[in-house]
């Protein structure tokens, strides 16, 4: 066994709580955070003779979720009961779908260094989230919180189609982003709104699929590549030993790096399956539909074809832009106020803005000035208002002070101003006083007029615009 090639073969489950206000059969808040159990009520805590009530904005959300990821919308959805006996689901059951999703056979398309790839989506079905246990508490028991109990929680199941961690990463990383930007998922992966379980299993090339094991509960990319990284090692060890592979849920540890077994893997008959008496079926009309269509944004991929195509702007920028939901939107506004000129709207925010992100001197999510006074400093600069070595300036008291670039400028005086008059009279005196370049330029070295526009430059700060400066230039040169 030990010559011969494993492949890895990979499913996801990738489970996202949806950006609602409340939970998904209660009305107690879906906020992040608060004292423990201090969110919830009778319904989400499975006091008996309580009855659900469907939270609507969950359903639109999945319906979205469906349509950025190319799935067939079911008109006809039932909710199933899920049976599994732990601490933090107090029910004894989830509320899920198995039989009928809201969403089916769709795909996401993926770019890793081996080129272009589609990832079948087997299913996309909306369930209730579970509670959370706390284990490091005390060596001899552990806590529950029930807060997350009933969240409005999506599931995305892909088929088997990853063969490496490239592959799944950049799939989480697109389905994370397409579900920032649909407002379905905040993302936040650090806070468990989006979760990942693995399933994977090693098998030569070729053969059926080996013995599968499910690695649950993975909060970053970071953590994904490492858990797949040590079952493919692990899984390759037993094989070419000779030593049996279980199927088994695991879980991974960010300390040392390995997985530990949890317990035997589960199949859907251990579940007890069976059809919820409480909910009705969800039946979706085509009017509702096409309204739910009609309010999903643009999506990444759309937004980086149109700056590339019809603006112009590179594809590495295009990538900074449309990487960052944020950043994408900023850009957006901006333009409102100066849509001229994108390349420069783009470039001063990827050379200055992020650069003062990057300091820390401010942060996206909180910036102290608007888009749209961003977009008219580009404005000034690139229309000769103000001169564009200037635009930095202004960029950097708007950080620090909050204030409109118009404020700035005036208190500065950094407007230009043509002054034509003083124009003549500064270069006059420019050419008087630097002899030397001058008749070097006369003789035919170009590069000097570098020198002497920057002498004019220099002392004409605000009186006029550099193409004015420059003709004005050449022109007593040449005279």
């Amino acid at each position: 066994m030990s010559n011969i090639k494993l492949i890895p073969t990979m499913g996801l489950e990738i489970h996202a709580e949806l950006m609602t206000n409340s939970k998904i059969f209660c009305s107690c808040s879906a906020e992040y955070g608060g004292g423990p159990n201090t969110r919830c009520c009778p319904g989400c805590s499975a006091f008996p003779g309580t009855l659900p009530v469907l939270n609507k904005k969950a359903v639109e959300l999945i319906i979205k979720a469906g349509a950025v990821t190319n799935c067939e919308i079911s008109r006809l959805t039932r909710w199933d009961r899920k049976s599994y006996f732990y601490p933090d689901l107090p029910g004894a059951y989830q509320v899920t779908q198995l039989y009928r999703p809201v969403c089916k056979n769709g795909y996401v398309e993926i770019k890793t260094s081996a080129g272009e790839k589609k990832i079948k989506i087997k299913q996309i079905h909306l369930e209730e989230d579970a509670g959370k246990l706390i284990h490091d508490q005390s060596p001899k028991y552990s806590l529950a919180d029930y807060n997350r109990g009933s969240m409005c929680l999506i599931e995305t199941v892909t088929e088997p189609d990853f063969h490496t961690v490239e592959e799944v990463c950049a799939f989480v990383e697109k389905l994370r982003l397409m579900y920032l930007y649909a407002d379905v998922c905040n993302g936040r992966m650090e806070q468990g709104a989006l979760r990942c379980d693995v399933n994977i299993s090693l098998a030569p090339e070729g053969a059926p699929l080996g013995v599968r094991a499910e690695i649950k509960n993975l909060n970053s990319v970071k953590s994904i590549t490492r858990a797949i990284e040590f079952e493919i090692y692990r899984h390759t060890e037993a094989i070419q030993k000779g030593e049996p592979l279980y199927q088994q849920t695991r879980r991974f540890s960010d300390a040392d790096g390995e997985t530990y077994a949890m317990r035997s893997k589960e199949n859907a008959h251990d579940y007890r399956y069976f059809p919820d008496p409480n909910i009705p079926p969800l039946v979706l009309s085509e009017s509702e539909l096409e309204t739910i269509f009609a309010s999903v944004p643009e999506m990444p991929d759309k937004r980086f074809a149109r700056y590339v195509n019809e603006m112009g702007i590179t594809k590495s920028d295009a990538e900074i832009l449309t990487g960052n939901r944020i950043l994408s939107d900023f850009f957006e506004a901006a333009l409102k106020e100066y849509s001229e000129n994108p390349k420069a709207v783009c470039a001063f925010i990827i050379t200055e803005l992020l650069r003062r992100v990057n300091l820390g001197e401010i942060e996206l999510e909180k910036l102290p000035f608007s888009a749209s006074d961003f977009g008219k400093l580009v404005k000034y600069g690139y229309t000769d208002k103000i001169n564009r070595g200037d635009m930095k300036e202004v960029l950097r008291d708007m950080a620090s002070s909050g204030k409109k670039p118009e404020e700035i400028c005036d208190e500065l005086g950094l407007w230009i101003k043509e002054d034509l008059g003083l124009v003549e009279s500064v270069i006059d005196d420019v050419i008087k006083n630097n002899p030397v370049p001058v008749e070097q330029y006369k003789n035919g070295e170009q590069k000097v007029f570098g020198f002497l526009m920057g002498m004019a430059n220099k002392a004409l700060k605000g009186a006029a615009t550099p193409a004015v400066i420059k003709e004005t230039l050449e022109k007593k040169l040449k005279g």
